[in-house]
């Protein structure tokens, strides 16, 4: 551990840093510091904390920039979240006071109005909605060979996909499996709706050559409902934060960010060190498993449904972000994003 001057120090240069992005010399530090120290003495100290990995010269200043092992430690013993602006908060209000349809159009929103406030990459994961129960199936004819399925579940959600069905299957058995479809699944959450269970309802019952074809479409909408639904917002902004010019690692890059397991992935990979302290976890660059993310952090928050399950809100900024502000908000936002979700659940009771 560092002494309570040596953070004062280290604390004072990357709040410094992130202002300026500019490297801090001895005597900015002694200009800001809380308390009285001589030059030489602020020379010896960030002398230690050099050899101690925390912070690092640059080839074009005498100034010192904080390095990644900086910045962890930062983040892990230093770092406390602010309380938002009035203004801030205002915003996130009026934003999410407004009537919604769906649930992934509340998160969808979740990463607009983070990305917005931010100027970050933001992302945004709706609750688990395996325990949501089927209310209605419909299979309606569209141009050609194309059919629209539509389900309906419990949370007011619709999930609708279009098909391309087989040449050789007729009309009536589309409006027999839809019967039966209805009969067998409506009352039932997806997590019971299994495989083996569409089998049997399809299969058994409907007596056709064509059942697993039906099968198959309806297990793909009970898949695509009970899904959690990621959305990204703010793509454009990683280019304000990147070091690279080259035009592949860029789009790289974009396809990474809009990749639908981007989150699960990056959420595998812990921080080399975590204390616990704030419900928002930062990832820096350096453990982040792409080499394209060097240049920024990742701040996942997870926040709570009650039954409805879980979700995750996240932003992509540079690493040089300020964080207490940016800890603050996303600690606030998470509450609000599940107040609203609770609020729009408390509709279908």
């Amino acid at each position: 551990m560092l002494t309570e001057r040596q953070e004062l120090i280290l604390k004072t240069i990357i709040n410094d840093f992130t202002q300026t992005h500019d490297p801090v010399g001895s005597k900015t530090v002694m200009s800001q510091l809380p308390i009285k120290v001589s030059s030489a003495t602020i020379r010896n100290e960030m002398a230690v904390l050099e050899d101690r990995g925390l912070i690092e010269k640059t080839h074009s200043s005498s100034g010192r920039v904080p390095s990644t092992e900086g910045y962890r430690y930062y983040l892990d013993n230093l770092v406390e979240p602010l309380q938002i602006p009035e203004s801030v908060y205002t915003k996130i209000i009026n934003q999410l006071d407004r009537p919604f349809h769906q649930v992934n159009e509340i998160v969808q929103e979740a990463a607009r109005i983070l990305s917005d406030l931010t100027n970050y990459t933001a992302f945004a994961e709706g609750p688990e909605s395996r325990d949501v129960t089927v209310t209605g199936f419909r299979i309606v004819p569209l141009v050609g060979r194309q059919v629209m399925a539509i389900l309906v579940t419990s949370d007011g959600s619709v999930q609708n996909q279009v098909y391309h069905l087989p040449r050789n299957i007729h009309g009536d058995e589309i409006e027999k499996a839809v019967r039966m479809i209805n009969d067998e699944l409506v009352g039932k959450s997806l997590a019971e709706i299994t495989p083996e269970m569409l089998s049997k309802a399809l299969g058994e019952n409907a007596n056709s050559k064509h059942a697993s074809e039906l099968i198959e479409l309806v297990e793909d909408v009970i898949n695509d409902a009970a899904s959690e639904q990621l959305y990204v917002d703010g793509q454009i902004n990683l280019l304000n934060n990147s070091s690279t010019n080259d035009v592949s690692d860029i789009r790289s890059l974009y396809e990474l960010v809009d990749h639908d397991d981007l989150l699960a992935n990056l959420e595998a990979y812990k921080p080399t060190s975590n204390s616990g302290r704030f419900p928002v976890r930062v990832s820096l660059g350096s453990e982040l498993p792409n080499e394209l993310l060097k240049d920024y952090s990742l701040l996942t928050a997870e926040y709570s449904v009650g039954s409805h399950g879980k979700g995750i809100i996240a932003l992509l900024g540079p690493t040089n972000m300020p964080y207490s502000q940016v800890i603050g908000l996303l600690e606030y936002f998470r509450n609000e994003l599940a107040k609203k979700l609770l609020e729009y659940y408390g509709r279908f009771k």
